[in-house]
């Protein structure tokens, strides 16, 4: 019987397995995709993740990022906040993959490729399709299969206050322009602009609207005309973004990353509370407490859970909405210190 069996080769996924490795637990990754693993997701990471990345002795190379600016949709009005605490990085999503799955593989993690369908447990331990494990991690993503089959899943109610948000993602083949991560702002939908290399920038637009990825790209002129011409890869998506969880932990089997429960990605705070969860959940299960992850996630999430609700409620407010850009333009101490609050 091993230590730790976790559920999904995802960054959640394998950081949790770095951690138990480097902690001296005997763990297994059971993964059935193929690596790298790709994801629509912004790429862009915060200061505090690419510390957590660090601290696990993962370099990830990519694009340096200095911050973070808002913009209009028609590229009229700025506002942006420099990190205090470091720069950000930029970087391609199987990039990133490769790094953590190299250094999982140098710690001697075996990663099966295997799709896990049933789960039981006892007070001891936990069968997952033959693999018994003291503990298992599900870390299988935004729709986890091992949350809907435990019955953890929380079905959000629909209407203004939870419209669906989903996420696309495609990539450029231009010079980046900036060293900051920008987020353009239209009246139905946010676009993101991540750096990512000497002739790549990643564009993720998170929406409510079931559109093409060209169409909603149409709410931002500005932004439409600098791709214009450029080459582009396939379109990814993702969402519904909100997913709600019960609890982090049911008996022996705790929970990581998105499959812990997700709010949206406006923030950019998902692999960072991915990351330093991770290294809270193996810190409890050494320690020989998992019953107190529960509490540590709800610390570790606090500001990311606030914020973003508190931004999202704003947004599907139609008198308030178009004021969320020019009242950072208004009150840029405001923005800065919530930016680097997050970061």
């Amino acid at each position: 019987m091993i230590d730790l069996l976790v559920v999904g080769g995802g960054p959640a996924g394998l950081a949790t397995a770095i951690h138990a490795a480097r902690r001296g637990l005997d763990v297994m990754v059971a993964e059935p995709r193929p690596a790298p693993i790709d994801k629509a997701c912004g790429e862009g990471l915060m200061p505090s993740a690419v510390q957590a990345l660090e601290a696990l002795d993962v370099p990830v190379p990519g694009r340096d990022l200095r911050g973070i600016r808002y913009v209009d949709a028609a590229g009229e009005r700025s506002a942006e906040a420099r990190f205090r605490t470091g720069p950000g990085r930029g970087v391609r999503r199987t990039v990133l993959h490769e790094a953590l799955a190299g250094r999982a593989a140098g710690l001697g993690v075996p990663v099966v490729p295997r799709h896990i369908r049933e789960v039981t447990q006892s007070d001891a331990w936990v069968t997952a399709d033959g693999i018994t494990a003291r503990y298992l991690v599900a870390a299988d993503g935004l729709h986890s299969p091992t949350r809907r089959a435990l019955g953890l899943a929380v079905r959000p109610a629909v209407g203004r206050r939870h419209t669906p948000r989903y996420g696309l993602r495609r990539h450029y083949a231009v010079e980046p322009w900036t060293d900051l991560v920008e987020v353009h702002w239209s009246a139905a939908c946010e676009a993101y602009v991540t750096p990512l290399g000497p002739r790549q920038v990643g564009i993720a637009i998170l929406t409510s609207c079931r559109l093409p990825f060209d169409e909603q790209l149409t709410r931002f002129p500005a932004l439409a005309a600098r791709l214009r011409g450029a080459e582009r890869t396939a379109v990814r998506g993702a969402g519904p973004l909100r997913q709600q969880a019960r609890t982090r932990r049911a008996g022996r089997v705790l929970f990581v990353g998105d499959a812990a429960g997700y709010v949206d990605a406006l923030t950019g705070e998902g692999l960072t509370l991915a990351l330093t969860a991770a290294d809270a959940l193996v810190r409890c299960l050494r320690e020989g407490r998992p019953e107190a992850y529960e509490q540590e996630w709800c610390r570790l999430s606090r500001s990311y859970r606030l914020l973003t609700r508190s931004l999202l409620w704003i947004r599907n407010q139609p008198p308030l909405a178009p004021l969320i850009m020019p009242a950072a333009a208004r009150f840029p101490g405001v923005f800065r210190s919530t930016v680097n609050l997050l970061a």
